[in-house]
């Protein structure tokens, strides 16, 4: 009779393995999705792999594309492509309101996001092509100028977009 309930301990016994095995590593990890009190609105220094992009829920491993979304409130939100936090951004009260700080790529520091340049072809995680920029460099677009692009899907994920502005 115990024979028969053999398979089905040792399944029950393996499933509770891994499940305890995911929530260590889960309670080991804790990645950072938003942080509260930021009421100077200043950017965070992030330490890479710690923080987690809140619009694709990818760990930031890179800092040259990485991106913060201040709210009135002093919650920030964290991102490692601009133009993902473009299409988050987008259905927010807050939106317009929102401190926004990109890292340069000229400048390796954070800039003003709605003062900065963008190019339209750089290697960026999600692939969208939004390297920010402090000084103008050759093609680059403004601020309101990226953010129509990306919600109108215009980005190098777009294979007519990308075949315009690389040729391929």
């Amino acid at each position: 009779m115990i024979k028969k309930f053999i398979p089905l301990i040792v399944v029950v016994a393996l499933v509770a393995l891994i499940v305890s095995v995911f929530l260590m590593l889960a309670s080991k990890k804790q990645m950072i999705v938003i942080k509260e009190h930021n009421l100077k609105k200043l950017p965070y220094e992030l330490v890479l792999n710690k923080y987690q992009d809140s619009d694709c829920g990818m760990v930031i491993d890179d800092l040259r594309d990485v991106s913060q979304v201040v709210s009135p409130s002093g919650k920030t939100w964290f991102f490692h492509d601009h133009g993902g936090f473009i299409k988050w951004l987008e259905d927010k009260t807050f939106r317009d309101e929102a401190v926004i700080w990109v890292m340069s790529r000229d400048t390796k520091q954070y800039i003003d996001a709605k003062a900065a340049f963008y190019s339209l072809t750089d290697e960026t995680p999600m692939g969208y092509g939004f390297g920010a920029y402090e000084q103008k460099v050759n093609g680059s677009v403004d601020f309101d100028t990226m953010r129509l692009r990306m919600l109108r899907g215009e980005t190098l994920n777009n294979p007519h977009i990308r075949k315009k502005l690389l040729g391929k």
